[in-house]
This record gives C-alpha cells, structure tokens and sequence, in this order.
C-alpha cells in the first residue's frame, strides 16, 4: 500500500511539474492567472524598404497595448509568396501558410476567386467605407470585405520644373490637361533642351493601365472576368494615344528599372507619369532638390469620364482562415485598419501613402516638402486618393497583359487599332476559361 501511495505521489508531483512548464501564466494569491498565454502572428511581406519597414511600425504600435501577442514578420519575394500560397491552397491545407498575407490588388482577385474558403471575412473588423472608394473592388468579394487596404499607388505626374520653363511652360500649364496637350508640351522640350518627355518600356504596360482607370475602365468588365478588350472605347483611346506618344520621338525606351531611374536621376527626361512610391527615387537624386514638382495626372483626350487621377500597384493585407485567425484580425483591426498616428509614421518614414481616410488630415500629409519646392505633397496625393475611380482588377490582368504586349507592338508596326482590340479579344478568351 505505502508502495502504491508513492507511485500516485510522485506521478502528481511530475505532473504539476510538467504544466508549470508548458503553462505562460502565474498564479496569484486567489489561485486566478496574472498573465496570458503567448500567441503568435506570422505575416509575409517583400520589400524590406517599404512593406516590411512598414510592418515593422505597426508591430510597435500594437506591442504597446498587446504584449501577449508575438508578431513574426518573415519576408518573402513577391513571387514566391504568389507561389507558396498557389501551392498550399492547391493542396487544400493552410500548414505552414502564414496568418497575415500581403497581396497586390491586382492579383487579389485571382485568390480570393480559386480559394473561397481559404480566406478570413473581415466585414466586422473593418468598415469598408473608411477607405478610399477605389481598394475595395479588389479586396472584396460577394458582398464581403476580405482585405484590409493598405498603400495606395495613386499617380501623379512628376516634372523638371526647369527644363519645362526652358521649352516656355510653367508648373501652373500642366494643371489638368489631358494627354494630347502633354504631347505638344513634350515636343517643345525636346526641340529646345534636347531632352525626352518620359521613359517607357515596350514590355511594360503601365502607363495604358493607368491611362485606362483614370476612366475607371479595365481589360476586363465589372464583374472582373469578363474579357473587355474589342468594344472598350477606353482602351482604344488610351492606345491611340499610347502610338502618338511613341511617334512623337520624345520617348526615351527603357528595358528595366535601373535604367528607368537612372533616366530621371540622370536628367535625361523631362516628366514622370508614374505611381507616388517613386517619389524616395526621385530624391535619391539630391543635386535636383527643388527642380520637381507634381501636378495631377493627365486625362484621356475625347473622353469625358476621364478624371485626373489614377492608380499603379499597391497592395491590402489578407488574413488566411486558419488557426489563430482572430488574434491576426485583431492585429490588423488595430493597426492598418484604425491607427492613424501608424499612418503619419508610415508616410514620414518610408513615404507610404495609406487609403484609410481619417489619415489623411494628420499633420504629417501636410508637411512641405523642400525637395518639390515646398510643395505639400501627402496633402494633394491623398486627394487624388479619393478621386481614383474604381474598377475590378479582376484575376487576369497580367495574362491579358502578356498578350496586349505582342499586339501592341502589332499595332506600332502598322496593324489597326479595331484588328488588335479584335485579336486580342480572342485570344485572352481562349486562354482565359
């Protein structure tokens, strides 16, 4: 008997030893928990300048008032994230998936349309509406709020203030004028400095992208599948206008971003029509420091939904419906979701521009700007914010893509604009089922 009585004694002293180890809490005097258990976060990202520094900031806001929450931040690749979360959602699993995914707005659709279930409904953590009107078409789906928005990639058009005065043009005769204006002032520049308008890759359609949205048309019709090429008057415009700029012989052709950077920190251009996150870019270049300026984005000629404001990129934060999904809810709720003191560090710090729009009127956007000659440049971007129209990316942009490119270049070499819309129609409905 004494035997078994120090079996029973000894198994109950390991056992109280074993849960003091595994248990993150104490116990007071009443025998109640001081202290939580310790939950973890992980979140993928790229770009350790930007999206990553950007986590960083909000990390430190959130542990100020949750210090049972550990947040791990992992950066990935763009493309592989695109590939491990492709990958793991194939095999119907979420192990090893992260809780928090950054994804660009313009493949969100892609997932949230193949993997339904995959993704967490925030429709009662955020409000929707607290957001610029244009992220929600892409973090959204059947009536649910599925992204939390994040940066915003509105555009404006940079330009030399100095090489524009040379050619006769001051800051205020680009205020909203429309891309056939902006050829003619290009061509001015170019007979009187010898310097291009603006760069432009041929593989790379961003400029009709943007062109396109400032009239809040896309490849693909509302309901972002489907194909809206052969009968898009938009796209048609925004082409015809595309072979003007080429013809004009103020193009400086680039291949990649080096050379795309290098041709304004180098001052061989004279413009660029591109999304603000250039803006670190452009001052990198500190012996331009009070040359630039901004001035909203130009329209499409002959179009009158065309605004003077559009978008390129960005990206919103998605939250995989896995264990732990609430407590990454929370983080997000807290932090990109509410927190407009994160807001003003995020601008300060790596000049993101956020889509929440009580950020907006903080005092951070409205700081000038010595380099763009005292020019209040958070304060007119988040303006513009709320005026680019808003479209559904749908899932295939980059696959329509791929094939504009070859028929635009069709279209440069002598082929009609009506032939290239119509082919193009055929093709990305033959390839996209």
């Amino acid at each position: 008997m004494k035997k078994v009585l120090t079996l029973l004694l000894a198994s109950f002293v390991l056992l109280t030893a074993c849960s003091s180890k595994s248990d993150n809490s104490t116990s007071n005097s009443e025998g109640t928990s001081d202290k939580k258990e310790t939950k973890e976060v992980t979140i993928w990202a790229w770009d350790p300048n930007f999206n990553i520094a950007a986590l960083n900031l909000a990390k430190e806001a959130y542990a100020a008032k949750n210090a049972d929450i550990k947040i791990d931040i992992q950066e990935n690749a763009q493309a592989d994230i695109v590939q491990k979360l492709n990958t793991g959602l194939n095999s119907g699993t979420t192990k090893g998936l992260p809780n928090i995914v950054l994804i660009e707005d313009y493949r969100a659709q892609s997932f949230l349309q193949a993997y339904p279930d995959a993704f967490y409904d925030l429709s009662s953590i955020i409000n929707a509406s607290d957001f610029a009107d244009y992220k929600i078409g892409p973090t959204s789906l059947d009536g649910k709020q599925y992204g939390v928005p994040f940066d915003s990639g509105v555009a404006g058009l940079y330009v030399r203030k100095d090489l524009l005065e040379q050619a006769g043009y001051k800051v205020e005769d680009l205020q909203n004028i429309d891309w056939d204006q902006m050829i003619e002032i290009g061509k001015a520049v170019k007979a009187k400095t010898g310097k291009d308008l603006m760069t432009q890759d041929p593989n790379d359609l961003a400029l009709l992208r943007m062109m396109i949205q400032t009239a809040g048309s896309w490849y693909t019709k509302e309901d972002g599948v489907t194909v809206n090429l052969k009968d898009n008057a938009e796209l048609k415009q925004a082409l015809e206008t595309y072979k003007k700029l080429m013809e004009a012989d103020i193009i400086k052709a680039t291949s990649d971003w080096s050379q795309f950077v290098g041709a304004f920190n180098n001052g061989d251009v004279a413009a660029v029509p591109t999304g603000n996150w250039i803006t670190a870019s452009i001052k990198a270049e500190a012996s331009q420091s009070g040359q630039w300026a901004v001035v909203p984005y130009p329209t499409l000629p002959n179009t009158p939904s065309s605004v003077h404001a559009s978008n390129l990129g960005g990206s919103s934060w998605y939250v995989l419906n896995m264990d732990g999904k609430e407590a990454a809810a929370d983080f997000l709720k807290q932090t990109f979701g509410s927190d407009v003191e994160l807001y003003q560090k995020l601008y300060k710090q790596i000049n993101a521009i956020g889509t929440l729009k009580s950020a907006s009127s903080g005092e951070a956007y409205g700081a000038a700007d010595e380099f763009f000659g005292g020019q209040k440049l958070g304060e007119e971007f988040a303006k513009w914010t709320e005026q680019i129209p808003r479209v559904n990316y749908g899932s295939h942009t980059y696959e329509i893509e791929d094939i504009l490119v070859v028929e635009v270049q069709n279209y440069l070499n002598g082929k009609s604009v009506d032939a290239v819309l119509a082919d193009a129609q055929s093709q990305a409905e033959s390839q996209i089922k």
